[in-house]
């Protein structure tokens, strides 16, 4: 089969069976940088604030949130190099591509929330509460809270927007559509922006408990709180990117709908065994084995082939290979030899 790449220029066509993340963007390589890069400008000015109100009111929680906006910052590096070094094209030594390497960058971005973000968090929690100490004045870590609370909801509005522009049912729900997705890159800022206006809130809570009763307990408690938090976002974001490393599937509806599309060619009677693989947002990999009209001669199978390549990529325009391994079906006997 011919394996030339589909044009760059083609939409995603609408069909209900398709998931998020497999249109014809081109991986949304431009939306997704300009929202990473802008997410980790923004992480690294609220790291900074974060750890100032932290130093001067005491806070527990606030030099978590910096840890955890510095962790976040550190992901955001690492998604820029997944983007750039997963678009490179396919050459000799990688012939279907660098779309994998994505997930491997992205896997290590959740290890990073992990390690950074997490362990320093609850750590720090757990020394407050065992090292209890008067808190300090909260105003300037309140002012940093808000801030950093407008900055981060705007950044996870924006996330979201291109996530839905992108998607191939925008009216899917959010969470369930984030579950499917193959697009790592915009799923690890929604999901690091809401852990973000999470941890936002809980330390707010342990400033104003610490502020109410004048005990630190509740700052050692929003801090390991936030860590919990970190160590449930991290764990998602490594499952998912594990899954995909591993190699995951379209979903059944539409394996199926890969099915009935095949089954729509002339001369192909059926189809054995169907394999599917997500090599990247926009890079689904289709292997058949096919059973053929026992009538059809070599050249009408050869074109059935070209003809379900094509019809393939224009229903799912994300399919990148197809390759049809002609079977004969179940039950029929092999010929016998000819004599000689």
């Amino acid at each position: 089969m011919s394996e030339q790449p589909a044009s760059t220029g083609e939409q995603s066509a609408s069909t209900s069976d398709e998931p998020a993340g497999t249109s014809d963007e081109p991986a949304g390589t431009g939306e997704s940088t300009f929202t990473v890069i802008f997410t980790a400008v923004a992480n690294l000015g609220i790291a900074v604030a974060k750890a100032v109100a932290g130093t001067i009111s005491g806070s527990s929680a606030m030099l978590s949130e910096a840890a955890h906006s510095v962790a976040d910052t550190v992901t955001e590096l690492l998604l820029l190099t997944a983007l750039k070094r997963s678009a490179k094209p396919a050459d000799e030594d990688h012939p279907r591509g660098y779309g994998p390497e994505r997930y491997v960058w992205a896997l290590l971005a959740s290890v990073a929330t992990f390690v950074g973000g997490a362990v320093f968090s609850v750590y720090d929690g757990i020394h407050t509460l065992t090292h209890s100490a008067e808190p300090g004045d909260p105003l300037v870590s309140y002012i940093v809270l808000g801030v950093a609370f407008l900055l981060a909801g705007h950044s996870l509005r924006t996330g979201i927007r291109q996530f839905r522009a992108e998607a191939a049912r925008p009216a899917a729900p959010v969470g369930r559509s984030l579950r499917l997705t193959p697009d790592t890159t915009v799923k690890t800022v929604v999901l690091e922006d809401t852990a973000a206006l999470a941890g936002l809130l809980l330390a707010a809570g342990g400033l104003l408990g610490g502020q109410l009763t004048g005990s630190g307990v509740w700052d050692g408690v929003a801090s390991v709180l936030i860590g919990v938090l970190l160590v449930y976002v991290a764990w998602v974001l490594g499952r998912g990117n594990a899954q995909l490393l591993i190699g995951r599937p379209l979903p059944e509806p539409m394996r199926e709908a890969v099915r009935e599309e095949i089954l729509t060619v002339p001369h192909i009677v059926d189809v054995l065994e169907l394999t599917t693989l997500v090599q990247g947002p926009a890079e689904i990999l289709i292997a058949a084995k096919v059973d053929f009209r026992d009538a059809s001669s070599a050249r009408q199978i050869e074109w059935a082939c070209e003809e379900a390549e094509e019809q393939l990529r224009e229903r799912f325009p994300a399919i990148r290979r197809v390759y049809l391994d002609p079977t004969p079906g179940l039950g029929q006997e092999r010929p016998a030899a000819s004599s000689r």
